[in-house]
């Protein structure tokens, strides 16, 4: 029966959950508050329309002069390291989860939906408030409590590492390098440096098909280190007039 709501982002946790429970999702919904990786509802609507499912965005960047974060247009530069690291705080938009949630119970009791899905894993814990269990399982009550129809929260993922998320996802056929989008700093190619890159990295290890800036960027400079001594053993045998070394195939 297709009574869910799903909140999703078009990152690799949502979007695993999209295709492990699109036989119950009715609606999905994406928001764009002013971060600076708006590409991802692309994915999110990519991933929505290739299963069928019912998909809107909902724009919430009214908000943006009154919020502060590194992740949203305007902010400061999207600090690197690990997902963990002190530094991605700064990478929190202040109840984000909180008011996406809000939003997402009204539409789920006005549109027939009994849940909402959403995609938190035990990743996310330690840097973001509103994606611990406590808050989950507050938020949960106080949508049930103030609905006629007691909405509630499923978070299938909320002990899971994204690395299991990604395994799951893998599992199902998802293809994380084509299908879904994490970086942050919403570049052409994933950044590769960023909290939200390196714990992709981690995640999809051993069938992570993902075009990462950093990989791309070394493997580009050792093409041109690998090029360098043939082109010099060229030119010598050229200043050597040597007819054998140029027919030589280096």
């Amino acid at each position: 029966m297709k009574d869910k709501l799903i909140i999703v982002s078009g990152g690799m946790d949502s979007v695993t959950l999209l295709h492990q429970e699109k036989e119950n999702i009715k609606k999905a919904l994406s928001f764009f508050y002013g971060q600076k990786h708006l590409k991802e509802l692309e994915f999110a609507k990519k991933n929505c329309e290739s299963l069928g499912v019912p998909h809107e965005v909902i724009d919430l960047s009214q908000l943006l002069p009154m919020l502060r974060s590194n992740l949203l247009q305007g902010g400061d530069d999207i600090p690197e390291g690990h997902y963990e690291d002190e530094s991605q705080k700064k990478t929190v938009v202040p109840f984000r989860n909180g008011m996406m949630l809000s939003i997402a119970c009204a539409v789920a009791a006005s549109s027939g939906c009994t849940g909402v899905l959403i995609g938190v894993h035990s990743g996310d814990h330690a840097i973001y408030p509103d994606c611990r269990p406590n808050f989950i399982a507050s938020m949960s009550q106080s949508m049930a409590m103030g609905t006629y129809e007691h909405i509630m929260i499923a978070a299938p993922y909320i002990y899971l590492s994204k690395r299991a998320i990604g395994l799951i996802g893998h599992g199902l056929g998802i293809d994380f390098g084509r299908n879904t989008w994490t970086c942050y700093k919403g570049g052409e190619y994933h950044c590769g440096k960023c909290g939200a890159c390196t714990e992709r990295k981690e995640a999809l290890q051993g069938f992570d098909n993902t075009n990462y800036e950093d990989v791309l960027e070394r493997e580009m400079q050792e093409e041109e280190t690998n090029e360098t001594p043939r082109r010099v053993t060229k030119e010598m045998a050229s200043d050597a007039g040597d007819p054998d070394l140029e027919g030589t195939p280096f």
